[in-house]
């Protein structure tokens, strides 16, 4: 049975942290932080597990809870002891980290005090070393957790607190059986604080089977992420989705956004897409490896990533102040993911768009999930090709005063003299008018495509294609020092048997070489190896850093290409693989 917080409790009618009752130590880091009111989780949370109460929190991402049991648990640590004092289990590797961060932080000023993140996908070593150093903080992934138990390299012995945040989600992933092994093996009279975004019976069962007359504490639904965030949605039939999107990306205000997708390979196809394109945007999923996602969203978060393509793996636990779109290119299989996925942007008081794709089939889903949020959204159009070229004409000329004060336009200038006087029909308003269509990129009606479509579909074509014999190997250039029209030529020593890809060469290439889509020429790919060409070329340190990037399981090992191998080229049978980026 659970008990309310009184409403005459102090956690009603408090203005600040320090009227919650804590210790200075954390009261200094919480101010440092530019903390100032608590939230309406923290008020009522802080003061029942500070009592020493086990808690259930039904509140959902955005609303503060990791600094309601951060606080608290941190005070309930002692520095002196070398020993795991607290566990915090979290659905996801990101969420884990995210955690750990915010807890190092909150004890900037309590020195010994040591949090350590363990989860699936790093290696053990570094993690048994933080554990054997004398960590009192635990935060993990319940699976890691299981693992580092089994080895004997993580003892419970002396836990005091056990923290379960998101722990639907836990339950949903299959972490039932974990949770229930990690909260039996904790000692008698251990305190435990659950926090779940919903209360489902199974969650009910873990809550009255582990936890002792717990404090119930609720807030509002997720008010603060919900009704900041202007959701839309658009119907969109599917094999228009991706020309859509890249409409949609072209048009959007927004410093950064997120496109969620429903699988890995749409992820891993609509990131590279977007590369080849000349966005700055990566994808992540479960297929990338922990050290290389743990780099993309550092990108994203200082500036050198504007668009991550993303799995729900991304949903949960990933906070980054610039994102103000997220995208839903496929709707989630559950309503309650898309609470989780638009809570990406329009945190902590910031606005943030949210554009959902529907097939004209998906309608009935549309509806569930507006009647979770609570909230109708509101249909709106997908810009147009023409209506991108405006949108990025009208950019355009917004940076001319700028640049006429900048100067140095003689040369330009007497061109443009030159051409009104050898053409004086022409309007120079006219003129103006298609310099502007060709500086964003409108050729005009012949070449208005659906901008992602074909280049999906080629990459599809890539993929498929199968050259038969010497009939290609016969007709094709020889690999030399430069590709077409002199461009440096570069060989990969990864090819079509390792099952490498198009856009995952490019991905690598932007990814930890710095380029953009558009720096990446021709690609061809071989049995054993593949030629790219790089117009700029390659500095020696960009070389020396891609070579050892892995690609398909592979290191790259770059280098620029020094002709065939043999005299003969590919063998027969060979396949090649031939695409532009």
């Amino acid at each position: 049975m659970s008990t309310s917080l009184p409403a005459s409790a102090s956690a009603q009618d408090a203005t600040t942290f320090a009227d919650l009752g804590l210790d200075p130590r954390v009261l200094s880091a919480v101010h440092g932080l530019g903390f100032t009111a608590p939230t309406p989780v923290q008020a009522q949370t802080i003061p029942a597990l500070l009592a020493g109460r086990d808690v259930v929190g039904v509140a959902q991402t955005g609303t503060g809870k990791t600094a309601a049991f951060g606080l608290p648990l941190l005070q309930s640590v002692d520095p002196d002891v070398a020993a795991v004092q607290v566990v915090v289990l979290t659905p996801t590797r990101e969420l884990a980290m995210q955690v750990a961060d915010a807890l190092t932080s909150f004890a900037a000023d309590m020195p010994g005090l040591q949090v350590v993140a363990v989860y699936g996908g790093s290696p053990y070593l570094p993690q048994q070393r933080a554990l054997a150093r004398g960590a009192q903080v635990v935060v993990g992934t319940p699976g890691r957790v299981i693992d580092h138990i089994d080895r004997r390299t993580l003892r419970l012995d002396d836990v005091r607190m056990l923290v379960l945040d998101e722990a639907d989600e836990m339950l949903r992933m299959g972490f039932a059986e974990d949770v229930d092994k990690v909260l039996s093996g904790t000692p008698a009279g251990r305190q435990v604080a659950l926090f779940s975004a919903t209360m489902p019976p199974q969650i009910r069962r873990v809550a009255d089977q582990h936890l002792v007359n717990p404090v119930s504490v609720a807030v509002s639904r997720q008010s603060s992420t919900v009704e900041s965030v202007r959701q839309t949605y658009a119907v969109v039939p599917y094999r228009h989705k991706a020309g859509a999107l890249a409409r949609v990306l072209a048009v959007s205000d927004a410093d950064a956004a997120i496109v969620f997708v429903r699988t890995r390979e749409a992820a891993e196809e609509i990131g590279n897409v977007l590369v080849q394109r000349g966005i700055a945007a990566a994808h992540i999923s479960g297929d990338v490896a922990q050290a290389d996602r743990e780099r993309i969203v550092e990108r994203l978060r200082s500036g050198t990533l504007d668009v991550l393509v993303a799995t729900d793996v991304a949903a949960r636990g990933l906070d980054v102040e610039r994102i103000g779109l997220v995208v839903n290119l496929d709707l989630p299989r559950e309503p309650e993911a898309y609470v989780h996925r638009i809570g990406r942007t329009g945190r902590a008081g910031r606005t943030g768009e949210a554009l959902t794709f529907v097939t004209p089939s998906e309608r009935p889903r549309l509806r569930q999930i507006e009647r979770t949020t609570r909230t109708p959204l509101v249909e709106i159009t997908i810009p147009t090709p023409a209506q991108v070229s405006a949108h990025r004409a009208t950019a355009l000329l917004g940076r001319t005063d700028a640049r006429l004060a900048a100067g140095r336009l003689d040369v330009v200038r007497t061109a443009v003299l030159e051409h009104l006087a050898a053409h004086p029909d022409v309007d120079p308003v006219d003129l103006l008018t298609a310099v502007a269509a060709l500086a964003v990129g409108d050729e005009g009606p012949s070449a208005e495509v659906e901008y992602l479509d074909d280049a999906v579909r080629r990459a599809r074509e890539t993929r498929h294609e199968e050259t038969r014999g010497g009939q290609v190997a016969g007709n094709r250039r020889r690999p030399g020092t430069t590709g077409p029209s002199g461009r440096p030529r570069y060989r990969v020593a990864v090819g079509e048997r390792d099952g490498l890809q198009p856009g995952a060469l490019v991905g690598a290439l932007t990814g930890e070489g710095g380029l953009t889509g558009k720096d990446v020429g021709k690609i061809d790919i071989f049995g054993s190896f593949a030629l790219v060409d790089i117009p700029s070329g390659l500095t020696p340190e960009v070389v020396d850093r891609l070579g050892r990037t892995r690609v398909a399981g592979r290191p790259l090992r770059i280098r620029l290409d020094t002709g065939p191998q043999s005299s003969r080229g590919p063998s027969r049978g060979e396949r090649v693989h031939r695409t532009h980026a």
